[in-house]
């Protein structure tokens, strides 16, 4: 029996940190105001954080642990690791967590001088183009369908599961060591697509028979073969798939299979398994400003039908990219806030 599972997914830390724990457990329609003083400051991947003491309903203050984005995301709206300062007194307006633990999403943060927002996110505008894929792609916002995902296009508003799907969404707990991202395992493709809201997609071209994407989230480096290759035998499986493309005309085409077994590529504790198949859609624009992307994914053992979508990528060669090298200490520390 095909299950209809309607998500309304208020993903507002997607904006900032593509978070691999989303809004669970958090309270998401309130902003709470603290003052304090900043007791640490740490500029890591998957998350920046910084703690703060605040005084509490006892003589002892009380130690926040807030979370903001990634360190690309978070650089490219104005914040440095020279932002905050151990001593230094600070005002925070949060998402605090339901289950009354010091822990929260940050909304933004004033200091003496000065006031640094956490939930604006980067939107690139066309100031070069291209007669080729190759290069730095961010998503164009204003492309995702309906403004309805603006802060991370992708997470299925309506998605429609097999029982096994519903079965396991159900029994997620993304707040645990289940969740992969709290070991630094990444998501999948479509993930790399869905995040370049975020974070640009390279396109190399090393040699004519290869195509490489890749992209600072996770460090993800995806290989496609254009050498006429078929897929090997599905024994052999990977962490982002196994990738082939072709030319239709100007249109870059790659269908990827055989990924290894991941508990939630979509975030929202829907697992993926040995029938995923992704098959994405390149096309340069006229001009050479934009990529118009289309992707489906089909995983028969989880959705009960496919997941498609579409968006527009603007040339972005101006950005600078840096190694993502997840911090296992950063990324589960979200863990701590839910003993």
């Amino acid at each position: 029996m095909k299950n209809l599972i309607v998500f309304t997914l208020v993903l507002f830390w997607a904006v900032t940190a593509s978070s691999h724990h989303s809004d669970a457990g958090l309270d998401m329609e309130t902003l709470t105001t603290f003052e304090g003083t900043v007791t640490g400051f740490y500029w890591r991947n998957p998350h920046v954080y910084f703690t703060l003491a605040v005084d509490g309903e006892t003589e002892e203050p009380v130690e926040w642990s807030m979370q903001l984005g990634s360190i690309p995301s978070a650089s490219r709206i104005g914040w440095t690791e020279n932002s905050l300062s151990i001593g230094e007194q600070v005002v925070t307006r949060v998402h605090a967590a339901v289950n009354g633990r010091p822990y929260a999403l940050v909304d933004s943060v004033d200091m003496e001088n000065s006031s640094i927002s956490a939930v604006n996110f980067y939107k690139p505008t066309i100031t070069a183009s291209t007669t080729t894929l190759e290069g730095l792609w961010l998503t164009d916002h204003a492309s995702l369908p309906d403004g309805e995902f603006e802060f991370d296009a992708f997470v299925l508003a309506h998605i429609e599961l097999t029982d096994k799907g519903r079965t396991a969404l159900e029994a997620f707990d993304p707040l645990s060591a289940e969740n992969p991202m709290a070991n630094c395992v990444g998501r999948p493709t479509p993930g790399m697509l869905v995040s370049s809201t975020l974070f640009p997609i390279e396109f190399v071209f090393p040699e004519d028979d290869i195509i490489i994407i890749q992209t600072e989230y996770w460090d993800e480096v995806r290989p496609v073969y254009m050498d006429g290759r078929g897929h090997p035998d599905i024994s052999e499986r990977f962490q982002t798939g196994h990738s082939i493309g072709h030319w239709e005309g100007d249109t870059l085409v790659v269908d990827t299979t055989n990924f290894s077994d991941h508990r939630a590529p979509y975030q929202i504790g829907v697992p993926s398994g040995a029938q995923k198949h992704v098959v994405e859609r390149y096309t340069l624009s006229d001009d050479g400003t934009r990529i118009a992307l289309e992707f489906v994914v089909e995983d028969p053992e989880y959705l009960a039908s496919p997941i498609e979508h579409a968006r527009e990528l603007i040339y972005s060669p101006h950005l600078v990219t840096k190694p993502y090298g997840c911090d296992p200490e950063a990324a589960r520390m979200f863990l701590q806030a839910s003993d």
